[in-house]
C-alpha cells in the first residue's frame, strides 16, 4: 500500500492544460456518450474525472515514500504500452522522468478517444492495481448526481459507492453503475427489443391523433405559439407571442413566417400567416414579445408584461387550444406550422396548418377527458395518470406559475400528456424485467425534454429541449415533436443512443449504489480510500425541485420502486426538499425559511465531518467547486476546515464551454477547481499569523504565475488561487496572532482576495507591454487599477479561447463599452478596496447587475467640458511649454477618496486647480487618446511631452492598457497609434 506520508500525483503536479482541454471538447460529444443518458444538472465531465481520479491514486514518483516496488513495475507497465513514444525508453529512469510520464499518460487518457482504448485502458488498471495491491482502492461520491466522478473510478478498476439524496440521481447511478456494467452483453439486444416494441404499441394506440397529410408526408414538429389578446378598444386582435418568425435559418436553408392583416367590418382583425424564403434578414419580420410585453401586429399597441401574464394566467399558461363548443378554435395556443418529411426525402418542409391538425387535437382532449373520467371513477388513491403534482414559484428558476402553470401537467399540450402517459402505461405493464424498465424510462425522460410547452426551436428547425439552462422560464412558442424521427428529440432517436451507449459500455466490475444524506453517511469509519465528490453550490441549482420534472413520471412507471420515493418523509409526493443541501430562502422563504446560509453551512460542515471519519488515515480526498460568488466559495472551505481538511493541492480544470447558455451575461466561472485534501492530523500545530501573512503572497505568486502559463486568466485565474492560500492556513489545526487571538477563516479570506487581487495587480501593470520596467500597482490611481483589473478579468470571463475573434468582434460592434457581471467585477474590486460607486458614471456604469467600463469616447464631456476636445487642443497649443506641466493637471495632495463627481470641473473651466484635484494618471491617458482620435497632432505630441518630464507612469500605463484591450477595439488602436508618436 501507498505509505500515509507519500503524496499523490494529484498533489504535486497535474496536467491542467491538456485535460481542460479534453474536457471542453467532451461537451460536443453526444451520440454514444454516458452523459446523453439522461439529464442530471452541473454534470461534471469524464475526462477531468478520470485524470483527477488516477492522479489521486497513484503516489508520486518522486517522493521519498513512494514505494519502490511501484516505480519499477510502473516503469515495466508503461514501457510495455503499445505505440509508446520512443523517448520514455531514457526518460524513464529517473524518478522526475518518471513522474512527467505518468503525467503525460493521465493527460492522453483524458481524451475520449482513448477512454475505451484497450491499451491504455489496461495500463490505467494495471498501474493502480501496483499501487493498491493488496485489494481494489474504495472510491466514495456521496453528492455522486450524474455519476461521472465514481462511472471512473469504477473504469479505473476500482471498488466504487455511489450516493445521492434525489431519487432520479440514484437512479441514473442505478443504471449507469449497476445495471449496464452487470448486464452489458446481453442488455443491448434486449434493450432495442423491448424500446421498438413499446414504441410501435405507442404508435398504434395513438395513430388517430397523429395523421398523415393528404400528400403522405409525415409531420415531425408542430410548431406552438401562445397566444394574448390585444386590449385596444379599437382593435381587439389576437397577438401570437412570438420571439421570431423565422422556421429555418441555417446556412443553406432559410424559411421564415410572414403575415398579412384582414380586416372585417363586424369584429378583430386578424392575422393571416404566410411561409416564405427570405433572401435577407431584413425580410423577416421583428418578433411580436420582448421581456414579456407584446406587440399587436393590428394596431401597433405594446400590451404590458403584468397582462400578458394575466391573460396566460387564465389559460394555466396557454399551453393548449380552447375550442367553442362548435369546435371552432376561438383562443390559446395557436398553431403556426407544420414541419413534414415527404416520403423518401430527408429533407424538412414547412407548410401552414391544415383542418386535420385542429381535428387531431380535438380528439386527443376528447380523449383526455375520458382518461381523467375513467381515474376519478376508479381507484383514485393511485395517482393521477398526468401528473398534478404542483410546481414550485421560485424567482429567477421557476417562473412558469407566474402564467398559470401551476402543476407539472400543465407544462404540456394535452397530446403531449397522452403520449407520455401512454408510454408510460406501456412501460409499466409490459412484460419486461425491472433493468430494461429503467433503461427504457431513461430514453422516456430524454423525449420528455423536447416533448414539452418549454422546449424551443432551434435556427435548423429540430428542437432544442427544455433546461437549456438550470430553471424554467416561459417559452412563448414551442414547437411539438412527435414519437418516432430518429434524432435524440424523439423517443425512437433517445433509444438508439441508449442502445449504443450500452454497446460502446467498457466492462467495468458494478459498483454500489444507495440513497444517502451526505451528513449522516451509511458506511465505517476509515473505509474509504479515495472521497471524490462534486458538492452542491450553495443556491446554484435546485435540483430537488428540477428534477421533479421527471420524478412525477417516473414513479407512475415505476411504482413502488425503492429509490423513487422520499425516504424521510413517506408522504411526500415529490422528491425530498428538506434535507437538501441548498440555500433557497431567497428562492422561495415560505416554503425553505429554515434553508438559509447558516443552513447551507452547517450541512457542508457535517458532510465534510462525514468525509474525514469514514476516509483512512492514508486517503486522500478532492472536492470540485466552481462556483461564482465568494459567499460561496466561503461556505465551502468553512465546512472544510470544521470538518478536519487540510488542502494539499489546487487544480483549475477548464470543464465549461462560456459559449454554452448558463454562461452568457453570467459570472459564472468557466474552471473547476478541483480542491485535494488530506485528514488534518489530530495533532496538527497552532499557527502563527505572522508567519501565515508572510507566506501567503509567496505562494499566491508563485501559483499565478504557474497558471497564467496554462492561459488560465481573469476570474477563473482568481479562484483558482484559493487552494494554495487555503494550504498555508488549513494545516493547521488553529491560526493566532502573538497576543493569543483566534484568526477566523473569515477574517483570513479577507487577507487571501486582498493578497490575490494585489497580486494579480502586480503581474497586470508589471509585466505588460514592453516599455513596463517597474511594478505599476501602487504608484497609479484606483481609477487605474479599476480599468486593468475590469480588461483582465473581461479577456478570460467573456471571450472564450474557441470563438475568441467572433465573440470579440461581437464586442468590439457594440459602441456601449466593455460589460461584466457586476458579481465579478465586486470580486476583484472589493479586496482591493476599489469603490466602485465613486466611479460610477466617470470612468464605469452600472444598470441592473451589470457593469460597463465606458468607452473614452463618453468621456470627452467629463474631460474636456461643453467645448470639447479642439477648444482643449488650441488651449494647450497656445500655452508655453515651460508652463504646461503647472497648468495641464498640476499636482495638488489630494487623496483620490476626497473626489467627488459634482465637485468636478475640467481643464477649460476657470478654477484649474480645482479640476486638478481630480486629474488622474489614466484621466490624462485618456485626454491624449481622444486627441489622437480628433487629428490633434501638436496638441498630443505637447502633452505626452510634458507627461514624459513628470514622470514614467504614463507611459507605463498606456503599454499595459494596450496590451489589455481587446484585440482591433477602438481604445487599442489609438493607443497603440499614440504610443507611435512616442520619442524614442
Amino acid at each position: 500500500m501507498i505509505p500515509k506520508e507519500c503524496k499523490r500525483i494529484a498533489e504535486v503536479d497535474f496536467p491542467i492544460a491538456d485535460v481542460s482541454k479534453h474536457a471542453i471538447r467532451e461537451k460536443s460529444i453526444r451520440r454514444g456518450h454516458p452523459s446523453t443518458l439522461h439529464l442530471w444538472w452541473a454534470r461534471r465531465p469524464l475526462a477531468s474525472s478520470r485524470a483527477v481520479t488516477l492522479a489521486l491514486l497513484l503516489p508520486d514518483p518522486c517522493d521519498k515514500h513512494c514505494p519502490k516496488l511501484f516505480k519499477e513495475k510502473a516503469r515495466y507497465i508503461l514501457l510495455g504500452m503499445k505505440g509508446r513514444p520512443r523517448e520514455w525508453t531514457t526518460k524513464i529512469k529517473s524518478d522526475e522522468g518518471l513522474r512527467q510520464i505518468l503525467l503525460m499518460f493521465i493527460s492522453s487518457f483524458a481524451d475520449w478517444d482513448n477512454a475505451t482504448n484497450s491499451n491504455y485502458f489496461d495500463v490505467s488498471r494495471a498501474l493502480v492495481k501496483m499501487a493498491h495491491p493488496t485489494e481494489p482502492p474504495l472510491v466514495v461520491d456521496p453528492f455522486a448526481g450524474g455519476g461521472s466522478i465514481p462511472l471512473e473510478a469504477a473504469r479505473l478498476g476500482c471498488e466504487v459507492f455511489a450516493s445521492d439524496l434525489n431519487p432520479v440521481a440514484c437512479l441514473i447511478l442505478k443504471v449507469v453503475l449497476e445495471n449496464i456494467p452487470r448486464y452489458r452483453e446481453q442488455l443491448a439486444n434486449e434493450l432495442h427489443a423491448a424500446g421498438s416494441k413499446i414504441k410501435s404499441s405507442v404508435e398504434a394506440e395513438l395513430s388517430e391523433l397523429y395523421p398523415k397529410d393528404p400528400d403522405g408526408s409525415t409531420p415531425i414538429a408542430y410548431l406552438w405559439a401562445r397566444t394574448v389578446r390585444c386590449e385596444s378598444p379599437t382593435c381587439g386582435a389576437e397577438i401570437p407571442l412570438l420571439r421570431s418568425f423565422w422556421l429555418c435559418n441555417s446556412t443553406k436553408r432559410k424559411y421564415a413566417l410572414q403575415y398579412r392583416i384582414e380586416h372585417f367590418e363586424n369584429g378583430s382583425p386578424s392575422i393571416r400567416f404566410e411561409i416564405f424564403q427570405p433572401k435577407s434578414d431584413k425580410e423577416v419580420p421583428e418578433g411580436t414579445v420582448s421581456h414579456a410585453k407584446a406587440t399587436c401586429l393590428c394596431c401597433g399597441v405594446v400590451l404590458p408584461a403584468n397582462r400578458v401574464r394575466a391573460q396566460l394566467f387564465a389559460q394555466r399558461g396557454g399551453t393548449d387550444i380552447i375550442f367553442d363548443a362548435q369546435g371552432h378554435r376561438k383562443g390559446g395556443a395557436s398553431l403556426v406550422s407544420v414541419v413534414t418529411i415527404a416520403s423518401g426525402c430527408t429533407k424538412r418542409q414547412y407548410r401552414l396548418p391544415i383542418e386535420c391538425d385542429y381535428i387531431a387535437v380535438q380528439r386527443a382532449q376528447e380523449r383526455m377527458n375520458l382518461i381523467l373520467k375513467e381515474w376519478r371513477t376508479g381507484d383514485t388513491s393511485n395517482p393521477c395518470p398526468i401528473p398534478d403534482e404542483p410546481l414550485p414559484l421560485m424567482s429567477g428558476t421557476f417562473n412558469v406559475p407566474l402564467y398559470g402553470i401551476k402543476t407539472w401537467g400543465d407544462l404540456f399540450t394535452t397530446r403531449q400528456k397522452i403520449v407520455l402517459a401512454e408510454i408510460v402505461r406501456q412501460i409499466r405493464f409490459s412484460e419486461i424485467s425491472d433493468v430494461l424498465k429503467e433503461l427504457v424510462m431513461c430514453a422516456f425522460g430524454v423525449f420528455a425534454r423536447s416533448c414539452n410547452g418549454n422546449a424551443r426551436l432551434r435556427p435548423d428547425s429540430s428542437v432544442a429541449p427544455a433546461f437549456g439552462m438550470h430553471a424554467l422560464p416561459i417559452t412563448w412558442a414551442f414547437p411539438e415533436t412527435v414519437i418516432s424521427g430518429g434524432r435524440s428529440e424523439h423517443f425512437d432517436g433517445a433509444l438508439s443512443n441508449i442502445v449504443k451507449i450500452v454497446e460502446r459500455f467498457p466492462v467495468l466490475s458494478a459498483g454500489q449504489v444507495q440513497q444517502a444524506d451526505a451528513t449522516d453517511y451509511p458506511l465505517p469509519d476509515q473505509s474509504v480510500d479515495i472521497w471524490f465528490t462534486d458538492p452542491p453550490y450553495y443556491f446554484a441549482v435546485p435540483y430537488a425541485d428540477l428534477s421533479d420534472f421527471f420524478f412525477v413520471w417516473l414513479k407512475r412507471a415505476l411504482p413502488n420502486h425503492p429509490l423513487l420515493r422520499d425516504p424521510f418523509n413517506l408522504d411526500n409526493p415529490l422528491t425530498p426538499k428538506e434535507p437538501e443541501l441548498c440555500e433557497m430562502a431567497h428562492w422561495d422563504s415560505e416554503r425553505y425559511s429554515h434553508k438559509n446560509q447558516i443552513f447551507f453551512e452547517d450541512g457542508m460542515a457535517k458532510a465534510f465531518t462525514e468525509g474525514r471519519r469514514v476516509l483512512r488515515e492514508d486517503g486522500v480526498a478532492s472536492v470540485v467547486f466552481a462556483h461564482k460568488t465568494t459567499e460561496g466559495w466561503e461556505a465551502l472551505l468553512s465546512g472544510m476546515i470544521r470538518g478536519g481538511w487540510t488542502i494539499t493541492g489546487s487544480w483549475p480544470i477548464a470543464t465549461e464551454n462560456k459559449t454554452r447558455l448558463r454562461a452568457r451575461d453570467s459570472a459564472a466561472l468557466a474552471t473547476s477547481v478541483h480542491l485535494i485534501c488530506r485528514p488534518r492530523s489530530e495533532d496538527a500545530q497552532i499557527g502563527d499569523w505572522a508567519n501565515v501573512l508572510r507566506e501567503l503572497p509567496i505562494r499566491v505568486s508563485t501559483w499565478m504565475e504557474r497558471l497564467q502559463s496554462e492561459d488560465i486568466r481573469g476570474a477563473d485565474l482568481v479562484f483558482a488561487c484559493i487552494g494554495p492560500a487555503l494550504e498555508v492556513f488549513s494545516r493547521y489545526r488553529a491560526v493566532e496572532t502573538a497576543e493569543g487571538r483566534k484568526i477566523g477563516l473569515p477574517e483570513y479570506l479577507e487577507k487571501v482576495w486582498e493578497v490575490v487581487g494585489r497580486t494579480a495587480l502586480q503581474q497586470i501593470l508589471g509585466t505588460a507591454g514592453t516599455q513596463v520596467h517597474n511594478d505599476l500597482s501602487g504608484a497609479l490611481e484606483e481609477d487605474a487599477r479599476l480599468t486593468a483589473l475590469f480588461l483582465w478579468t473581461f479577456q478570460s470571463t467573456v471571450t472564450s479561447q474557441e470563438n475568441s475573434k467572433k465573440n470579440e468582434e461581437t464586442v468590439i460592434k457594440a459602441s456601449n463599452g466593455f460589460s461584466l457581471p457586476f458579481d465579478v467585477v465586486r470580486r476583484f474590486a472589493q479586496p482591493m478596496g476599489i469603490d466602485l460607486d465613486l466611479w460610477t458614471n466617470r470612468i464605469i456604469g452600472q444598470t441592473k447587475g451589470i457593469v460597463r467600463l465606458l468607452p473614452v469616447t463618453e468621456r470627452t464631456r467629463d474631460l474636456f467640458g461643453d467645448n470639447g476636445v479642439g477648444a482643449a487642443a488650441d488651449w494647450i497649443e497656445n500655452e508655453p511649454s515651460a508652463g504646461l506641466q503647472t497648468m495641464l493637471f498640476p499636482e495638488l495632495n489630494v487623496t483620490t477618496k476626497a473626489r467627488n463627481r459634482h465637485q468636478r470641473k475640467t481643464m477649460l473651466d476657470e478654477d484649474i486647480e480645482l479640476q486638478a484635484a481630480n486629474a488622474t494618471t489614466l484621466d490624462r491617458l485618456h485626454a491624449a487618446m481622444l486627441l489622437q482620435a480628433n487629428g490633434h497632432a501638436n496638441a498630443l505630441r505637447t502633452l505626452i511631452s510634458t507627461e514624459q518630464e513628470r514622470g514614467p507612469e504614463f507611459l507605463q500605463l498606456a503599454n499595459a492598457l494596450s496590451a489589455l484591450y481587446p484585440r482591433n477595439s477602438q481604445e487599442k488602436r489609438l493607443l497603440d497609434a499614440m504610443l507611435l508618436t512616442v520619442p524614442r
